[in-house]
């Protein structure tokens, strides 16, 4: 994990960018929920053989910008977000996870 705030726009608190998580804080270390949901993104990028993923995120958010006209709703109703985000409780989630399991959530 990399913590710098430098790195991150504003709107921000982290990011999974494959091997890395980038945190905004240090204090974002002992979040397990937040944790969690960035280990789901590294799973689902390994899944999709990284660079794919990444064109897969852009398409789905373009899509969904069009869909809900909001940035914001774009970004929470994109598939890998949304299984992040409903999982991200789950401790032993990525243990029992079921391959492309973000497919669920198209």
């Amino acid at each position: 994990m990399i913590v710098n705030k430098y790195l991150l726009g504003k709107q921000f608190k982290g990011v999974s960018i494959w091997p890395f998580v980038i945190l905004r804080t240090r204090e974002l270390k002992d979040d397990q929920y937040f944790i969690n949901h960035e280990k789901i993104h590294l799973r689902q990028q390994i899944e999709l053989f990284i660079l794919p993923f990444y064109i897969w995120y852009l398409l789905e958010y373009f899509y969904r910008l069009f869909q809900y006209k909001d940035t914001f709703l774009a970004y929470k109703n994109i598939s890998f977000e949304r299984e992040a985000y409903t999982q991200e409780m789950k401790e032993d989630y990525l243990s029992e996870r079921k391959f492309w399991a973000f497919l669920q959530f198209l």
